[in-house]
């Protein structure tokens, strides 16, 4: 733990007498920093410090807003077209013919027409064991 004589902070007498110590933008953006380390542990790095975890959690949501903040706006191209016609939307004809099966566990099996009928039953019975 690092002695208060050795941090470049300021005290200040709050109500009371009692000390408060005033951190800089670049140290509270250095430890903030320290927290998002691989392995880090906030609380870890509060206790480092001397600092109370709730401060570090607030300079954190701070200073993670602040930068969301900047990056919040992002243009992407867009093209305009002609309005597509509804005939261009319809099903294709290699489509037509396909059926959906929903067991009860909520799995979905779709198949064409042309499916075999003995591995769609294999199929069907794997998945009603699970």
């Amino acid at each position: 733990m690092m002695s208060v004589s050795a941090r470049s902070e300021q005290a200040v007498l709050g109500e009371g007498g009692s000390r408060r110590r005033s951190w800089s933008f670049e140290e509270k953006r250095r430890i903030v920093g320290e927290t998002f380390a691989p392995g880090a542990s906030v609380s870890m790095v509060a206790r480092r410090y001397d600092l109370n975890t709730n401060m570090l959690f607030t300079w954190r949501r701070e200073m993670t807003a602040d930068k969301a903040q900047g990056s919040a706006v992002k243009l992407v191209p867009a093209t305009i077209t002609a309005e597509v016609p509804a005939s261009a939307l319809s099903v294709p004809t290699e489509m037509s013919g396909r059926m959906e099966i929903v067991l009860a566990g909520g799995d979905r099996v779709i198949v064409g027409a042309d499916v075999d009928a003995a591995a769609l039953a294999r199929v069907v019975k794997a998945l009603g064991r699970r």
